[in-house]
């Protein structure tokens, strides 16, 4: 990501502030310049934040500030993308679908409109080739109380959003991609999208309090789900061990990998959040960190109100600092430079 200087500047104080503290901190096996970052910048954060840390099958970091905790229930906007690319994979996983079949093949109002030929594959990657509206908290509020049900969102997809790219060659970040795809498993399975998802992602990762359809709300793949801090920290264990969870695979080893895919390059962007500036995609998440060989060795799904979830190969752990503050890109800064200082505990195994 393009940092601005000043805001190098300002953030990376709170990376040489942590030097002075790192080698005491790691003979009383605690994290003070975590805290300490946190705490400096509690006011950008909204106040009210959780920030857990997974690593070595345990919980080694969690604090709270402010009001929030690990069960407070939070929208967490467009985190919701790599549940529903997740549970996309599971039929995949299953032969149900594939990620090269054509949209058209089980929604046929694309074809009727044209639009038929796009993969399942495009769908995942932002990279359908349809027009896209800028994704604002005024359309995620607005949403609900337009349509009745996804089928009836999708349908407008295809009637309404013009081809503007051949599809695989360009990238609009958005919220159609991902909501046909939930579509399509709607049709594979003949189950609403709110059931598969309790059925095949929350049940098993124990994440009670995750759901799309609070308050009766019509799911929204792309963007509504519900969810707590220590719900997603679950999900994000699970994408740390490669699709396992306590023992049970969720997704297939495959699976989780190829998420983890560039489908971009920076060339291909035509239009991305500001946060996630110069950050490549895979499949519902942000390519955040890559080897010297271009192989993703960190991957994030940060939202509009401020929740950003990371797991890091390199350095083997799982971060969420979950909150409700909207995300902008000077505190996309900060929230990379946090990062850095929770990256000097856990040295970097990637070579």
């Amino acid at each position: 990501m393009s940092l601005k200087i000043s805001s190098v500047r300002r953030y990376c104080s709170i990376f040489l502030i942590s030097l002075l503290f790192l080698q005491s901190a790691r003979a009383q096996q605690n994290y003070p310049e975590i805290d300490r970052a946190l705490k400096m910048n509690q006011q950008e954060l909204g106040k009210d934040v959780v920030m857990m840390i997974y690593r070595s099958g345990k919980i080694v970091y969690e604090t709270t500030l402010g009001d929030m905790t690990r069960a407070s229930q939070q929208r967490i906007a467009s985190c919701s993308k790599w549940l529903t690319a997740t549970l996309v994979m599971t039929f995949v996983d299953e032969g149900k679908i594939s990620l090269e079949d054509t949209i058209g093949k089980f929604l046929p109002i694309f074809t009727k409109y044209g639009k038929g030929q796009i993969k399942i594959k495009h769908c995942l990657s932002h990279t359908a080739g349809l027009e896209q509206e800028p994704v604002k908290l005024i359309t995620l509020v607005n949403r609900s109380a337009k349509y009745n049900s996804l089928e009836e969102e999708v349908n407008e997809f295809a009637k309404k959003r013009s081809i503007v790219a051949i599809p695989g060659t360009e990238f609009r970040y958005g919220n159609m991609g991902l909501n046909i795809a939930a579509r399509i498993i709607e049709v594979v399975s003949g189950k609403g999208f709110e059931q598969i998802f309790q059925e095949r992602i929350a049940r098993p990762l124990a994440m009670e309090s995750t759901t799309f359809s609070k308050n009766a709300e019509v799911p929204h793949p792309s963007g509504g789900a519900w969810s707590t801090a220590a719900d997603y920290m679950n999900f994000e264990i699970m994408f740390l061990n490669k699709g396992i969870f306590r023992g049970k695979r969720i997704i297939t080893k495959a699976s989780a990998e190829k998420m983890m895919e560039a489908q971009t390059n920076q060339s291909m962007i035509k239009y991305t959040p500001a946060p996630a500036t110069g950050f490549d995609y895979g499949f519902g998440l942000w390519i955040q960190e890559k080897d010297a060989n271009g192989k993703t060795t960190a991957v994030s799904s940060p939202g509009l109100f401020g929740t950003w979830p990371v797991v890091d190969y390199c350095r083997g752990y799982a971060c969420i600092i979950f909150t409700k503050n909207l995300l902008t890109e000077k505190k996309a800064d900060m929230y990379l430079a946090i990062k850095k200082v929770v990256d000097q505990y856990f040295p970097a195994t990637c070579k």
